[in-house]
């Protein structure tokens, strides 16, 4: 089913985000055929329909939960289905978040009957989250992959097992159906695409330009105007917003015919169609359509205006009689009168020729790369020079005296030039480079500064050469220009010289060496494959070399060479990418080239536990070891990382991380750690059961080997369930016992942030505080660099909620170095810092040391940082500080400007600040003379401006603020003329706890005012307040009960009132 919807189903997707499908006829036939099969599991398969999945099939629901009938039942919260299996429910829907989890074909078929006329959007929603359903259903070794799929021959074992797999046969059975519905989709697919064919973003640029230049005022023009709604262009060559460029849409025009006035006209890659043009007073767009779909533009304004196609029909006409009378023309050489109409035609000719070559703009950064490499192939130039003639005579002038001025600064070269493939190449290169499209170019053709700064200062730096620079342009020569016995020795010769310094790798690019090396690679002598490859595995280190390569095509005959059924050439061609694919073009070549799947391949090879090894062992290990090596390098690409995933190199990782040689893991655990970083593999890691053998593996010898593997349980320590694994595998203390290696500042840092994502998890603060980890952690506060002191910091804040280690903290003195750091610049450190320091002040004696090194100040300075992180983790630390501190009113006062500054934070978007702020705006309010002063700064209405918005943490504590800011004044009357009153009560329907404490005792602070008793009433709070009676949560029943008594007191006065 995987690789239906990869290569069939029509995916959109914007410059960035997810893609996806399309509601279009071949992808509704697609879904059609899938809940077909659903349903046939169902009734004709039950064994297989009731075969529960390794992973759920988990997307964002749109049913109600009245459709659900007696086989479902509400549990916890969720509703769940009655059927279970080792006790997980086989469906399970979180109504709050309409997230439904799915188990078992069984509960699919019922789902689309209770879903009846929304199965569509339900299955759609469906394969949008799910893109990949065989591996959730069978798991993650039935992925789908690119290239020869071994899943089958894994799933025929566990059958011949018998007991040992019991299920397999039905596995077998469920994924014989799958694949047999893949084929069907496929099938389908191609059907339905051979009769269609979309629009791109260059074909709609290139009609509206031809219909530009045809366009003007004259009665002969074909359109008065024709223009973009945005002359913003994004990286793919659409124009519309990325959230409409997710349904297909391109561009948006505005379009002035002769006879029918304006168009506002949707071009999308379904076609061509009129939209509802702007809305009233707005610039923004109705972007429903209006009548029918179009093929192209052209045909859209035929249909739409006919003097457009009477024009039209004209300038075609007089297009084909111009040519005839231009062609000659062009051979004599004499001047063609020069009319309108003229002009026209050869705009005519040059819009067909573009249409024919689909020459694309570069953008300025990748010109400056062109020219790079027309300096680096400046000898090249002279040998192709007459190929790129044409009939301008501009050129004609120019080339003669470029290649005479060639020939006599290259003279020794070009005489022997024809024999390289890759002056042959080069005009193809630059081909190449141009016809990449916007979205390629964005990806690949940037590098680091730092790799561009040396790219620069090498060119820069070729004066005073020594005499190691001419010897090797000697040997290039012979290896140019001699027999097969004389190449074979050239390159012996030149592995003579230290081809790691970099004169000698530039003396061998200089003089054309580079192609003649990429070009032996084509030969079929094994000698000369392996020396070309160990020289071009040494030099390809240098960042301009390695630039090169990729420029004069040789990654793609690297690529090709991992075919070869000689193992040693296979390393050096794994080892020569891994160097290579250090930028973002060259890792975008291996993986266009099928380079990926190939290295996953190399990775084929079993363990071997043994020490004593074979000869073609050990070549077995050096292959899958050079295979990671480059996979290394090319997973620090996002796509490689999803590639590498398709094409099944979890699994093999996975197999290879039980290896005992260092050697072997460093680069496995390396790719490991760079690709854990997406959730995919993460999730892959702990269910593979990979973080036992990373835990073992941080007893290695080898540092490097356990920087990896602390760095990888770094990345996946988000997740609990790894963190819980860690701690089963006994990982904490060699975790611990890497503190001890200060001196590498590299695995200091990995393990300091191992640790600091296991804190997460209480039990294992309960673990480090038997290790004693605090007093090691507030050594390494002081002396160390930003990346260790961010992890370090981070793990005592996370510790600090066990009040025996805050109390261990204050021991250890480490509250001075905490309070000494918030004066810092990165941001990431003082995020860290001000939740430490906040935790820390949870203890009154903690928070008067805090509040004698002026903490407080400081944390209130970091309020006015710009970062929506620092100020939110600023304010809630201010929190406690306020809550604990002996005279916190009078210190709250001496911070000049200090209450206006937090009052303005309500103005924020960011949802994290407005929750921080508001508690820490509710803790302030304790103070009668501070409440008067932030009642002065309009607190009242921007608190009750934020009542609207639907985020229980915010609810929470703006509630609280609204409470406390009741007590003064004339408050409560304010918050409901400001509108407050009416949205509190709504919060009452939530299903957070702590919301209901917070709103009740808001809410009986303002029913302390008639007004607001009525609008409460009105809004129907005394059922809600009756309800919440009920709870166990004392301070809840007394805040309900005295709102209620309020109320009804209010209207015993008025019927008194009336009576009297």
């Amino acid at each position: 089913m995987g690789v239906a919807l990869t290569r069939a189903a029509q995916w959109t997707a914007a410059g960035i985000g997810v893609g996806k499908l399309e509601f279009t006829p071949l992808n509704v036939s697609l879904m059609n055929d899938i809940i077909k099969l659903v349903e046939n599991v169902n009734s004709q398969h039950p064994q297989e329909a009731a075969l529960m999945f390794r992973e759920p099939l988990e997307w964002t629901s749109g049913i109600e939960v009245s459709a659900f009938g007696a086989d479902y039942e509400i549990s916890k919260g969720a509703l769940v289905s009655k059927e279970s299996m080792d006790g997980i429910p086989l469906l399970n829907f979180q109504a709050s978040t309409g997230i439904i989890k799915v188990y078992t074909f069984n509960q699919l078929a019922k789902f689309l009957e209770i879903a009846q006329r929304e199965k569509l959007k339900e299955t759609q929603a469906c394969l949008e989250a799910n893109r990949d359903p065989a591996a959730k259903i069978l798991g993650p070794s039935f992925a789908t992959v690119e290239g020869e799929d071994r899943s089958m021959l894994r799933l025929l074992d566990k059958v011949k097992k018998g007991n040992e797999e019991p299920q397999a046969e039905t596995q077998m059975k469920l994924f014989l159906l799958l694949q047999q519905l893949d084929m069907q989709l496929l099938n389908t697919a191609l059907q339905k695409i051979s009769q269609e064919v979309r629009l791109s973003p260059q074909a709609i640029k290139n009609d509206v330009q031809l219909l530009q230049s045809f366009s003007g005022e004259e009665d002969k023009s074909v359109l008065k105007s024709i223009s973009y709604t945005s002359e913003y262009e994004f990286s793919n060559g659409c124009r519309s917003p990325p959230w409409r460029q997710v349904y297909g849409d391109i561009c948006y025009l505005i379009i002035v015919t002769h006879d029918t006035g304006v168009l506002y006209v949707t071009c999308s890659t379904a076609g061509v169609f009129e939209n509802g043009g702007f809305k009233k007073n707005s610039e923004d767009i109705i972007y429903n359509r209006k009548g029918e779909i179009y093929k192209d533009l052209i045909t859209f304004l035929k249909q739409k205006s006919s003097i457009f196609a009477e024009n039209l029909t004209q300038i075609q006409q007089n297009f084909v009689l111009q040519k005839k009378t231009i062609a000659p023309h062009k051979i004599q050489k004499t001047e063609i009168p020069v009319n309108d109409e003229v002009d026209q035609n050869e705009k005519f000719i040059d819009y067909l020729d573009k249409n024919k070559l689909e020459r694309k703009k570069l953008p300025k950064s990748k010109i400056r790369d062109v020219k790079k490499e027309e300096h680096t192939l400046k000898s090249l130039e002279s040998s192709h020079h007459q190929l790129l003639k044409d009939d301008r005579t501009q050129m004609k002038d120019r080339i003669p005296s470029k290649i005479n001025q060639d020939k006599e600064n290259n003279e020794t070269i070009t005489t022997i030039r024809y024999k390289c493939k890759a002056s042959k190449e080069s005009k193809s290169s630059f081909k190449r480079i141009a016809s990449l499209d916007a979205e390629d170019l964005d990806e690949s053709s940037t590098e680091s500064e730092e790799e561009q700064q040396d790219i620069d200062r090498q060119q820069e730096s070729n004066t005073d050469l020594p005499s190691e620079y001419w010897q090797i342009q000697k040997v290039v020569k012979y290896l140019k220009g001699g027999n097969q016995t004389a190449t074979v020795i050239a390159l012996c010769s030149m592995r003579d010289f230290n081809l790691s310094s970099e004169t000698c790798q530039l003396a061998i690019q200089d003089v054309g060496g580079l192609e003649v090396l990429i070009n032996l690679l084509d030969t079929e002598d094994i000698k000369c494959k392996v020396g070309s490859l160990k020289i071009l595995k040494e030099i390809s280190k240098n960042p301009q070399i390695r630039r090169c390569l990729a420029e004069l095509r040789g990654l793609q005959t690297i690529v090709k060479i991992l075919d070869s059924s000689n193992k040693d050439l296979k390393c050096l061609a794994a080892e020569t990418i891994a160097n290579i694919a250090k930028f973002r073009k060259a890792r975008q070549t291996v993986r266009l080239h099928g380079g990926i799947q190939r290295l996953v391949g190399l990775l084929e090879s079993n363990p071997i536990l043994s020490s004593n090894l074979t000869a073609e062992q050990k070549k077995d290990i050096e292959v899958a070891r050079c295979g990671a090596l480059a996979l290394w390098s090319c997973s620090k690409s996002k796509k490689n990382k999803e590639a590498i995933r398709r094409a099944g190199g979890i699994p093999l990782l996975a197999c290879l991380l039980k290896s005992p040689h260092d050697h072997v893991l460093i680069p496995v655990v390396g790719t490991l750690q760079e690709c854990a970083s997406e959730p995919s593999y993460s999730l892959t890691i702990r269910t593979e059961n990979m973080i036992k053998d990373l835990v073992r593996n941080l007893s290695s010898e080898s540092e490097e080997l356990q920087m990896h593997c602390a760095r990888a349980i770094f990345k996946c320590g988000e997740d609990e369930e790894t963190r819980n694994l860690v701690r089963a595998h006994n990982g904490l203390a060699p975790l611990v016992k890497l503190f001890n290696k200060s001196d590498n500042k590299e695995l200091l840092a990995a393990a300091t942030g191992a640790v600091w994502k296991c804190a997460i998890s209480m039990e294992n603060v309960d673990r480090f505080k038997n290790l004693r980890i605090v007093e090691t952690l507030i050594k390494l506060l002081v002396g160390q660099p930003e990346e260790v002191l961010i992890n370090v910091v981070g793990a005592l804040g996370l510790c600090a909620r066990d009040r025996s280690i805050r109390a261990a903290i204050r021991r250890s003195e480490g509250i001075e170095p905490l309070v000494n750091l918030l004066t810092g610049t990165n941001n990431a450190l003082l995020v860290n810092v001000t939740k430490a320091v906040g935790e820390c002040a949870v203890d009154p004696e903690n928070m008067a040391i805090i509040e004698s090194l002026d903490g407080v100040r400081l944390l209130w300075s970091l309020l006015k940082k710009p970062n929506p992180d620092i100020q939110a983790s600023a304010a809630w630390a201010i929190c406690p500080c306020i809550e604990n501190a002996k005279e916190a009113g009078e210190m709250v006062r001496s911070f000049v400007g200090g209450l206006e500054l937090i009052v303005n934070l309500l103005k924020s978007d960011n949802i994290e600040v407005l929750a921080s702020v508001c508690a820490a705006l509710a803790k302030i309010a304790m103070d009668e003379e501070n409440l008067a002063v932030i009642t002065d700064h309009a607190v009242v209405p921007m608190l009750s401006s934020l009542t609207y918005i639907r985020d229980d943490v915010l609810r929470q504590h703006l509630a609280d603020a609204i409470a406390c800011c009741c007590k003064w004044g004339n408050n409560r009357v304010a918050f409901g003329q400001t509108g407050a009153v009416a949205p509190l009560v709504h919060y009452l329907k939530s299903k957070n706890p702590l919301v209901h404490r917070a709103t009740a005792q808001a809410l009986h602070q303002l029913s302390f005012d008639p007004k607001n008793c009525i609008t409460m009433h009105e809004n129907g709070v005394v059922m809600l307040l009756l309800n919440l009676m009920e709870s166990t949560d004392e301070t809840l029943q007394e805040a309900a009960a005295s709102c209620i008594g309020n109320i009804r007191r209010l209207a015993l006065a008025n019927e008194k009132a009336r009576y009297k």
